[in-house]
């Protein structure tokens, strides 16, 4: 074929319909519209968990005024009577630390907890109604146990804390609740595409990319502290981090271990020797299994008070 045959023909070719691509998978297209709507999300307003419950969101505002007192706070948490009666029981739970006569008096108990115990019994209350909204139908399986998840993780980051007794358990505790914010907010929007939430491998690639960041998001709208919420956006990372210095990252990382080996003394064992966060915390690897024992109490007693 001369040139100007060759160039004929390949014009005749640009110059052809395109063949019609093959149709996307309904996975793959409703895996490609949920990230669509998440960027959409994280670029526009301050990011809110649908149906979260309007009284929690009054106590995590009221509690980052600096200017209101105790029979403030007391009135908003009373508001709501669900509410009211877990911080009580937090407030006369041995678990937490609490010495001396129970009391049934809101203002005293408010006196008594510590502003992140305050937001955990907010945000615990807010995550146990969000299980039993009408929107989630379809989803209560997951969201239940995300919610024993976080609730195991929460009561386990504040008795490693106390161990370690470097960072607050209180802190430590609120940063495991909310440590899963981010998986929760991404079922309550994958909830309208039910074969991609049954596609195990394709949901699992879309919460490693989206859910640090959407938790992130969620969690300065609430306007928690910086370091929880870097505890609970980068706990992932910090067994491969090499720094020298503890954070509070390092007591969910810890956490999760002791959740994930509870049942293996063994591995615990192996893994916790060359874990970074436990070296970094001060414990021992040798002292994981006995630190899982001695607590067992104090983390149901927690479980219970977050009203899991």
């Amino acid at each position: 074929m001369d040139m100007h045959g060759y160039n004929s023909a390949a014009k005749a070719l640009d110059d052809a319909p395109a063949k019609p691509a093959a149709p996307a998978s309904p996975v793959s297209a409703a895996a490609f519209e949920l990230v669509r709507q998440l960027a959409t999300d994280l670029s526009g307003n301050p990011l809110e968990l649908p149906s979260y419950p309007e009284v929690a969101l009054r106590v995590q505002r009221v509690l980052s005024d600096p200017g209101a007192d105790t029979g403030r706070i007391a009135r908003v948490i009373g508001a709501e009577p669900v509410l009211a009666a877990h911080v009580l029981t937090m407030a006369n739970s041995a678990a937490c630390g609490v010495r001396g006569q129970p009391t049934s008096d809101l203002r005293a108990a408010v006196n008594r907890l510590g502003a992140d115990t305050l937001r955990t019994a907010a945000i615990a209350f807010a995550l146990g109604q969000l299980r039993k909204a009408a929107a989630y139908r379809g989803i209560e399986k997951e969201l239940s146990a995300l919610w024993q998840h976080s609730a195991q993780w929460s009561a386990t980051s504040f008795v490693v804390a106390r161990a370690a007794g470097r960072f607050s358990p209180d802190s430590a505790m609120l940063a495991g609740l909310v440590a899963g914010v981010g998986r929760l907010y991404l079922l309550t929007r994958g909830r309208e595409f039910p074969a991609l939430l049954a596609d195990v491998a394709t949901w699992q690639a879309i919460e490693r990319d989206w859910h640090t960041n959407v938790a992130r998001a969620i969690l300065e709208t609430w306007a928690l502290s910086e370091e929880v919420i870097a505890a609970a956006t980068g706990w992932e990372s910090a067994a491969d981090d090499p720094r020298k210095t503890a954070q509070l990252a390092d007591v969910l990382a810890v956490a999760t271990l002791l959740i994930d080996l509870r049942a293996e003394p063994d591995p615990l064992c192996a893994a916790a020797a060359a874990h970074r966060p436990l070296a970094r915390l001060g414990i021992a690897a040798e002292a994981c299994g006995a630190l899982l024992e001695q607590s067992a109490a104090e983390v149901a007693a927690l479980r219970a008070a977050l009203g899991q």
